[in-house]
């Protein structure tokens, strides 16, 4: 079965769109992706953050506690 000129130009034409779809659906995909991406690691570094900000304050709270239990023993020893 042979087609006619026009028959062909129609074919190309169908072709050509949906090889452009295919491209910009897969780039869409990629910008998406690469967005998902880049706020996962934004999220990663705020929790980082929160876990530094987290140790520093119970490493401040150990620090006092053990100020007040040494104070403590200071009192009993002098008792």
């Amino acid at each position: 079965m042979y087609l006619s000129e026009t028959e062909e130009i129609i074919a190309l034409i169908a072709c050509g769109l949906i090889v452009i779809g295919f491209i910009v659906s897969t780039y869409k995909e990629i910008k998406t992706t690469i967005a998902e991406e880049k706020a996962k690691f934004a999220q990663q570094k705020a929790d980082e953050e929160k876990v530094k900000e987290l140790i520093k304050y119970i490493d401040t709270k150990n620090e006092l506690i053990q100020t007040v239990l040494k104070a403590q023993k200071q009192i009993k020893k002098e008792e």
